[in-house]
């Protein structure tokens, strides 16, 4: 499976996730409400009460013109914790490639005789990097301006590389 098909699938599994966490916690509500919640579209939201419907995941009641009742099932809730149990092998996994690559990139830091690094990202993926430098004595910087002759390790979604300094010309 390609890495693009498994974000998808991950995407998939923590938006459906989410709305039966949504549903869980307030049954009675409104599809926008449940999309708000979700941080997912009105019609994502639509097209899977419609579908736990016919799969018996949800009974669905309405209540007056928009709001309704969306009561899980058994079955439901037992789509709810096999989703759950996907979402976090799939977190552990991408936590596990994760730490696996900083500490390769890492590596090649104090190969070079370097003890710092920039991090200039405040995702998750750059608190897993933090904890492996911590973990390898590495220090992390701040240099905004890039000022310094220190390494970035820079973050673009899940991947990691690293932008090492450009020496610095001697002037004529």
């Amino acid at each position: 499976m390609s890495e693009q098909s498994r974000s998808e699938q991950s995407s998939s599994v923590e938006n459906e996730l989410q709305l039966l966490e949504a549903l869980a916690v307030t049954p009675e509500t409104t599809q926008a409400d449940l999309a708000v919640r979700a941080g997912i579209a009105v019609g994502t939201v639509n097209w899977y009460l419609k579908r736990w419907s016919k799969k018996g995941y949800i009974k669905v009641r309405r209540i007056d013109r928009w709001k309704w009742s969306y009561l899980l099932t058994s079955e439901g809730i037992a789509r709810k914790a096999k989703l759950a149990g996907e979402y976090i092998e799939a977190s552990l996994a991408l936590y596990r490639q994760t730490r696996t690559e900083a500490k390769r990139l890492l590596q090649s830091v104090q190969n070079a005789g370097q003890k710092e690094i920039i991090i200039d990202d405040a995702s998750e993926i750059a608190d897993i990097c933090r904890l492996t430098c911590l973990e390898m004595n590495i220090a992390i910087v701040a240099d905004p301006d890039r000022t310094r002759d220190v390494p970035v390790l820079q973050i673009e979604g899940a991947q990691l590389s690293l932008l090492w300094p450009q020496p610095k010309s001697k002037p004529s």
